[in-house]
């Protein structure tokens, strides 16, 4: 009896000492992979309006969460590379954004969650079975991208009632810039609008783009988002400027280089709610049963400063239609 009594007392004793030693295991925390086509010398407002979701939901880098950051510097090769390399790391879930990024992330794993911060349009690109039931490892937000073109047109339109031709700036190396450029063109046969497509595959490209507009007499540009006119738009619409050519861009948020207008959605709250899918996702919810979210607030913005310097006026009743006016 007195021996099972020791062996009980020296388990008992071992048990309680490795209570403290499992206690001080750190706790294994999840990793998010995050794509981005652009440079990572640049400060993105989409990305830290992401990490802000994340931070509002609790999420603290380096306590409960890590975050794996692949920026391809604007260099579309890449991005299949640093998307198999987020792969090989065993990331719990990738979120980034725009067809060229999905596409790559879509092609190097078909069971790791990957979370759509914007597509323009995923259906039409294969990425989800339907925006109700994506039904594989892929969900996210849609930014209505080609719906939202011939609107623009139309603000321009009914801003300047005597416009017939414009031009629009546009890179064919991003796939969904061309959806784009084919509902501009549907657009301004209804409109009585003729649409002067502006190809640019590099930086090097916009003076000839410019040259080509004023030469086929166009009276405003419509800039095509993509990776390449984001990272450029400051020197495109000085160009503008300089040429006198009223802009119109997809978002708000890149009102700060000076273009005339803008209308789309939101993109920083976009960035927001994809936090909350990567949430749901780490809470166990399957991609495949988060029904693809749809914006439902759009931005109008009108840009005063701009339009003086180019020597425009604005209609009263299009300012009064403006969410946001700059003065």
């Amino acid at each position: 009896m007195s021996k099972a009594i020791v062996c009980l007392t020296l388990c008992a004793m071992l048990f309680a000492l490795c209570l403290p030693a499992e206690a001080q295991q750190p706790a294994k925390i999840p990793r998010i992979g995050v794509l981005s086509l652009g440079p990572a010398a640049i400060p993105s407002t989409r990305v830290e309006a992401f990490r802000q979701g994340l931070r509002d939901l609790g999420y603290v880098e380096g306590k409960n969460l890590a975050i794996e950051y692949r920026f391809a510097e604007g260099n579309f090769k890449r991005l299949r590379e640093l998307a198999a390399d987020l792969v090989a790391l065993k990331v719990n879930v990738i979120m980034t954004w725009g067809t060229p990024q999905i596409l790559a992330v879509k092609q190097a794993t078909n069971t790791i969650p990957i979370v759509m911060a914007f597509s323009a349009d995923p259906v039409r690109d294969g990425f989800v079975a339907s925006l109700a039931r994506p039904g594989g490892n892929i969900t996210g937000l849609s930014s209505l991208s080609p719906e939202l073109s011939g609107k623009r047109l139309e603000l321009l339109k009914e801003t300047f009632p005597q416009l017939a031709r414009v031009g629009v700036l546009w890179d064919p190396a991003d796939p969904g810039a061309t959806a784009n450029v084919k509902e501009t063109e549907t657009a301004g046969q209804a409109l009585g609008v003729q649409v002067q497509p502006l190809e640019v595959r590099s930086q090097k490209d916009f003076q000839n783009a410019f040259k080509a507009a004023n030469e086929g007499r166009a009276r405003a540009l419509i800039l095509q988002q993509t990776n390449l006119t984001n990272t450029h738009r400051k020197e495109i619409v000085e160009l503008a400027t300089k040429h006198r050519l009223p802009t119109m861009l997809g978002e708000s948020g890149i009102m700060d280089t000076g273009g005339l207008m803008s209308y789309g959605p939101n993109y920083s709250d976009l960035f927001r709610r994809a936090a909350v899918y990567v949430d749901k996702i780490l809470k166990s919810t399957k991609p495949a049963d988060i029904p693809v979210e749809q914006p439902t607030k759009f931005e109008f913005v009108i840009n005063l400063k701009t339009a003086k310097q180019i020597g425009l006026t604005i209609p009263p009743n299009v300012l009064a239609r403006a969410d946001r006016v700059i003065r």
